[in-house]
């Protein structure tokens, strides 16, 4: 199907994310609405925003993320933004018949072996992403969706010290950004990532200055995903 002319809402259009995807070179109709446009948390604000640009499809990358701590306390606005948000958003994009694309998270898995695949079993490793699993309980109840499991940062690699002995498969906005034409008219989960690698080899590549840190004690050792199945549709 040609995205040609196909109207595309993204939630969250001050976020990390959306500022990225301003600066790609797609030729797509990106409408970036800001809090006081389209506010997650009030169904109306969503539906009457929507209903003035009538999107084909709608990005739901509002959410709240870093510090992972806030997560712990601060609860309810983890709950908030991450979980009744999102199931206002599905709500209104199933009564408007709207495709939802949404950016949930890889550590929605256990994190221990690493490699995971859409279909194992899943054991959220934080609150961050027990937050972005409900989410994915509501996105999942509407069948025109697609849910993306992604792992990505800022590049080049924004802080001091990465761990070395994590192993997991970050990729950068931009890369992420690249995908959207492609993939966007899938359904159902797609793991999002890149080589499985530790954290400190990954920054190292856009931040030669990145220092060694173990995070042993902080993280599961493996969270890694199976990116096979968006390597498959990236191919085609």
């Amino acid at each position: 199907m040609s995205l040609k002319n196909k109207k595309i809402v993204i939630t969250g259009g001050n976020g990390r994310f959306a500022n990225v995807l301003k600066q790609s070179k797609n030729n797509l109709k990106f409408y970036y609405p800001n809090k006081k446009n389209l506010n997650i948390l009030k169904s109306s604000s969503i539906k009457n925003y929507l209903k003035k640009i009538k999107p084909k499809y709608l990005i739901h990358a509002a959410a709240l993320s870093r510090p992972m701590r806030l997560h712990n306390k601060n609860i309810s606005k983890s709950i908030d933004l991450n979980i009744i948000g999102t199931c206002n958003v599905v709500k209104v994009c199933s009564e408007l018949k709207i495709k939802l694309i949404y950016f949930s998270t890889g550590y929605v898995y256990e994190g221990k072996k690493g490699n995971y695949k859409e279909e194992d079993p899943l054991k959220p490793v934080n609150n961050y992403a027990w937050s972005k699993l409900g989410g994915e309980c509501a996105v999942t109840l509407y069948k025109n969706s697609l849910i993306l499991r992604i792992i990505m940062c800022e590049k080049p690699f924004i802080h001091n010290s990465a761990f070395h002995d994590i192993k997991t498969n970050f990729i950068f906005h931009d890369e992420v950004a690249s995908m959207i034409p492609k993939i966007i008219d899938k359904k159902g989960i797609i793991n999002v990532g890149g080589k499985i690698q530790s954290v400190y080899n990954f920054a190292k590549k856009t931040n030669k200055k990145v220092k060694k840190k173990s995070g042993k004690k902080l993280f599961p050792l493996n969270p890694s995903m199976n990116i096979s199945k968006l390597n498959k549709i990236l191919k085609k």
